[in-house]
């Protein structure tokens, strides 16, 4: 395994510092929040480093891992961080804090495409074209290296993504709009565990 890449059981080590920016992703056996559990949350700093974190079930017990993701002086950024928000506020009961979402972003100032996948954003801003074969695959038992991997690349280029269509958002007089989206995440995830599904500012 990579070097910059550290697979943990069941929650972060106790002196692990992450800074107070930090891209974070969750890998789960579907996106049907009550059926589907939470297998796995990787984290990064933005300095090429990931962090994974597979869980124990039976209890989802992470105290160092629930304390990064409610304090709201850390910056959490996600890529559709709306998946993510409910399954760990559904598993690991906890609120989610001070977050970002490179897909809003994207969606807001990359009016130019209509394609805002994370594989395209990582193209178009890092120059790497990564791949996403492991996107529909079984994180529920022993992970292989290259899942470690493809979870590792969902998290380790979002600080600078997230960099580049803030400058998109400022230029275009989109980010007042970005902020505001953000604001009403957490209350589209709510809807979203309350199982309203459907779009309710439609007629």
């Amino acid at each position: 395994m990579n070097n910059n890449i550290q697979l943990y059981k069941n929650d972060l080590p106790d002196d692990l510092n992450l800074g107070n920016i930090i891209a974070v992703d969750g890998e789960f056996m579907g996106l049907n929040v009550r059926r589907d559990p939470l297998c796995l949350i990787q984290i990064s700093s933005g300095n090429g480093d990931a962090h994974l974190v597979q869980f124990d079930r039976n209890n989802y017990s992470a105290p160092n891992l629930v304390k990064i993701l409610s304090n709201d002086q850390i910056t959490k950024i996600f890529h559709y961080g709306r998946a993510d928000i409910a399954h760990i506020k559904y598993y690991l009961k906890t609120e989610t804090n001070n977050i970002l979402d490179t897909k809003i972003a994207s969606k807001l100032a990359r009016s130019y495409s209509e394609n805002h996948s994370l594989k395209v954003l990582i193209k178009e801003f890092i120059n790497i074209d990564i791949s996403k074969q492991f996107q529909n695959s079984d994180f529920g038992g022993n992970l292989t290296p290259a899942q470690i991997k493809y979870c590792a690349n969902d998290v380790i280029y979002l600080h600078k993504i997230h960099s580049e269509l803030e400058k998109i958002l400022k230029r275009e007089n989109r980010i007042k709009l970005y902020q505001n989206c953000l604001k009403f995440l957490k209350t589209r995830v709510d809807l979203d565990l309350a199982l309203f599904k459907d779009d309710i500012w439609s007629h």
